[in-house]
């Protein structure tokens, strides 16, 4: 376990092992929820992040004549 401290600005910095354990990266956005006591930091996913994460899904889409 980890303890960060807050900056003047209100500012936290994520400790390296877990930057490196979760892939975040500078700019990255994330979800700031409020949980009871406890605030939560939920890195938001990117589309592209998504690629792969179902094999063997159609994408294909299927369109009506008249639409085309």
């Amino acid at each position: 376990m980890s303890t960060v401290a807050l900056s003047p600005k209100f500012q936290v910095v994520i400790p390296k092992d877990i930057r490196r354990a979760l892939n975040l990266v500078s700019g990255q956005r994330m979800e700031v929820k409020l949980n009871g006591d406890k605030v939560e930091f939920i890195p938001e996913k990117t589309v592209a992040s998504l690629r792969g994460r179902w094999p063997g899904t159609d994408t294909r889409v299927v369109r009506d004549a008249d639409r085309v």
